[in-house]
């Protein structure tokens, strides 16, 4: 039976406390929803910020909503470097001792004093998806994905949850190194 996963390509965005969305967009704001993401409930939000690292800045940063329980910015390597934000690889939520970064919205900046990752690569299994293929939470997965530039992606963290929807993410840098495109597909070989 073939474990195929559609791959959802994830840009640079960020997550952010009710807190903060209020401290850079006004007290009471409310994210607005700009379109649907794979995951159900999540959304890209209209709204975004400017982050700047000792390096340089990147303006425009998209917020994915809802609210989060912790502001969390998600870049790739080259955005680390361009930066200057010595960013580790770790699974979402997971931002202890992680450094921090500026932020600035329209009506306000704030100084995230942790929270900035390079997103460890993973797939979103609903748990029937999971129990089909006989996948447990955080089993790493070894992950081919085809074409001109085919790879195979090892240590990939399976996230399983009644409330996700099968997908797996990369981000822009192992997606141009292999030529995936979100809505291309992948299979678990291992």
């Amino acid at each position: 039976m073939s474990k195929t996963v559609p791959v959802g390509v994830s840009a640079r965005h960020i997550h952010l406390t009710q807190e903060h969305i209020e401290a850079l967009f006004g007290e009471g704001y409310q994210l607005t929803e700009f379109k649907p993401l794979s995951q159900p409930g999540q959304f890209a939000a209209n709204e975004t910020v400017a982050v700047i690292g000792s390096k340089g800045q990147f303006d425009k940063v998209r917020i994915l909503g809802p609210a989060r329980k912790a502001s969390q910015l998600e870049i790739s390597r080259t955005d680390s470097f361009a930066i200057g934000v010595k960013a580790p690889v770790r699974e979402s939520g997971n931002i202890e001792g992680t450094p921090g970064i500026k932020v600035t919205g329209p009506k306000g900046e704030i100084e995230l004093e942790q929270g900035v990752i390079v997103a460890a690569r993973h797939i979103h299994f609903h748990t029937s998806d999971a129990e089909k293929w006989g996948i447990a939470d955080q089993q790493k997965l070894k992950v081919r994905v085809g074409g001109e530039r085919g790879v195979v992606f090892e240590n990939v963290i399976a996230r399983v949850s009644d409330s996700f929807a099968l997908d797996m993410h990369i981000d822009t840098d192992e997606a141009n190194a292999s030529g995936v495109k979100t809505g291309d597909t992948a299979e678990i070989i291992d």
